[in-house]
């Protein structure tokens, strides 16, 4: 095993690693280290990555299967297993989610990798849902145990409803071309830590048994305590980054703050196992077959 170093970033979340060249393949004891810094810190920076789409597929495929880049969303050309996140194709994702939420067993873990960065702005915030969780008074979080919500693309989080442009419809029109609606519980069990983190995010859109209006004030009240500054990394991207990131106890926002300038990165995300809740109740589908995404029947126990 290399001899790997552990920075942490801030103190709930982050963390920067040195000491091991992941453009080559790793030995276990090097994954099993990884992991366990992925369980602890939440979200791995790696510097000087020199990696190309291969390499960072390969790098993603340490840590489980890998699901295709999206279940709506066209991949970069040749390599289905890559979504390119990239100003051109669409504002930045400037809202709080977890990466695709919407269907039945989002990733576990997903990895951006900087192409194009701009001369200002673009940052990435990530924040650890684990942490916020902990954070919730005692009345707070006995609610959230006992609650589960509906999650749904059949809205665009990347683009704002007002003044939608052509180019705009028709991104929304490709990003909901299947409709999902998935229940998950609103506290979800880590299947390696135990943890318990807030699985809400932008994708969460009501919660089951409430009406939308009592959902948004419930949510919007959960949320604020996911986003929390102490809660949260804000990583401003260098050349030649990769960034790790638990999918399961994370939520993440791409910053709009740099001009409309080119940036660019690409994301492949490690296909992850259904949530759990603090009962054992596994979530469940109510719409939109993700098959073609992640196979459920594969990857249901995928720790």
């Amino acid at each position: 095993m290399s001899d790997i170093e552990i920075r942490k970033i801030t103190a709930r979340i982050g963390a920067r690693i040195s000491g091991v060249d992941i453009s080559k393949p790793l030995d276990q004891e090097t994954v099993t280290a990884l992991r366990e810094a992925l369980n602890v810190h939440k979200a791995l920076v790696f510097d000087d990555v020199n990696l190309d789409d291969e390499g960072q597929q390969a790098f993603a495929r340490h840590f489980g299967d890998l699901t295709t880049a999206h279940p709506t969303v066209p991949a970069v050309e040749g390599a289905p297993n890559v979504l390119p996140v990239d100003s051109e194709r669409g504002r930045a994702a400037n809202n709080w989610h977890t990466d695709v939420t919407f269907v039945l067993n989002p990733p576990q873990a997903s990895t951006l990798r900087s192409i194009t960065i701009p001369p200002y702005g673009g940052e990435t915030l990530i924040a650890s849902s684990a942490a916020a969780y902990r954070n919730l008074p005692e009345p707070l979080r006995l609610l959230a145990d006992t609650l589960w919500a509906e999650h749904t693309n059949d809205y665009d989080y990347a683009v704002p409803e007002e003044e939608v442009d052509e180019e705009q419809a028709a991104q929304r029109a490709r990003f909901t071309s299947i409709k999902y609606r998935t229940a998950h519980p609103v506290v979800r069990v880590h299947p390696l830590t135990g943890e318990r983190g807030l699985f809400i995010g932008g994708f969460a859109q009501r919660i089951v048994g409430l009406s939308v209006s009592e959902s948004r004030k419930v949510l919007d009240l959960l949320q604020a305590y996911v986003t929390r500054p102490e809660n949260v990394l804000r990583h401003r991207w260098s050349p030649n980054q990769l960034v790790l990131f638990d999918n399961r106890i994370t939520q993440h926002y791409a910053i709009d703050n740099y001009d409309g300038l080119p940036r660019r990165l690409n994301r492949v995300t490690v296909a992850g196992d259904v949530p759990v809740g603090i009962e054992g109740k596994e979530s469940y589908s109510i719409a939109g077959d993700a098959s073609h995404y992640t196979s459920v029947a594969t990857y249901a126990t995928v720790a």
